[in-house]
C-alpha cells in the first residue's frame, strides 16, 4: 500500500468514527457516552478508535472539529455573486444546513448544542466554539463589507450587523434545538430579512 492510499483509507476510517459517535451521541447524549457504545455503531473492530484516538475525550474533541468542519465547508458560491446572494447562502446554511446521506442537519444540530452546553465546563471546546463563532461571524461581516464597498449595501458598521445576524440565527437554532418550536429557523429567516437585510438596501 503507498503512502498515499495509507493516508486515504486512515481518513476512511476516521469518518466511520465520527459518523459512529453521531449515531452513539444521538442515542445515548454526552454525559453518558461510552467509548464502547461507539464502536457498537459501526462494523470495524472497537480498536481502531484506540489506534487513533487517545480516549474519549480526545475522540469528542476531533469529533467536534469535524462537525464544524462540515459547515465551514458546504458553502461554496461563485468568485462573481453578487453580495446579496452569497449573504443569503450564508444565513441559509447555517439556520436549514447543508444536505447529509445520514442523519439530517437538526440532528447534527441536536448533538453540536449538547456539546456547546457542556463547553462553559470545557476550555478545549470552548475555545474550538469561540474560534467557530469568530468565522461565521467573520464570513457574514466580510460580505457585508463587500456590499457596501460595491454601493449595494448603505454604509453600516459591518461589525455589527454580523454580530446581530450571527446572534439571531444562533437564537433561532437553540429555539427549536430547546423548546422544540419547530417554526423558530423559518421565522427567524423571516425576521433577518425583513428587519436587517432590507435595511440595507441604500436610500433612492
Amino acid at each position: 500500500m503507498s503512502e498515499s492510499e495509507g493516508a486515504a483509507e486512515s481518513r476512511d476510517t476516521r469518518e466511520v468514527i465520527m459518523e459512529a459517535t453521531f449515531r452513539a451521541l444521538s442515542e445515548h447524549g454526552y454525559k453518558d457516552l461510552r467509548v464502547r457504545d461507539i464502536g457498537e455503531e459501526m462494523e470495524l473492530s472497537r480498536q481502531l478508535i484506540h489506534y487513533h484516538f487517545d480516549g474519549k475525550y480526545d475522540l469528542l474533541s476531533s469529533f467536534l472539529a469535524y462537525v464544524i468542519d462540515q459547515y465551514e465547508g458546504s458553502v461554496e458560491v461563485d468568485a462573481d455573486t453578487d453580495p446579496r446572494t452569497e449573504l443569503d447562502a450564508r444565513i441559509d446554511q447555517c439556520l436549514f444546513g447543508p444536505g447529509f446521506e445520514e442523519f439530517s442537519h437538526w440532528d447534527r444540530m441536536k448533538v453540536y448544542h449538547e456539546l456547546y452546553a457542556h463547553a462553559q465546563n470545557d476550555e478545549e471546546h470552548r475555545q474550538l466554539f469561540d474560534e467557530h463563532y469568530d468565522r461565521l461571524r467573520g464570513s457574514i461581516v466580510a460580505v457585508i463589507e463587500e456590499g457596501i464597498e460595491a454601493g449595494v449595501f448603505r454604509d453600516v458598521d459591518a461589525e455589527l450587523m454580523g454580530q446581530l445576524i450571527t446572534d439571531v440565527i444562533h437564537a433561532g437554532r437553540e429555539r427549536r434545538i430547546s423548546l422544540g418550536h419547530e417554526d423558530a429557523p423559518e421565522e427567524a429567516r423571516d425576521a433577518i430579512d425583513e428587519f436587517v437585510l432590507d435595511s440595507l438596501v441604500p436610500a433612492e
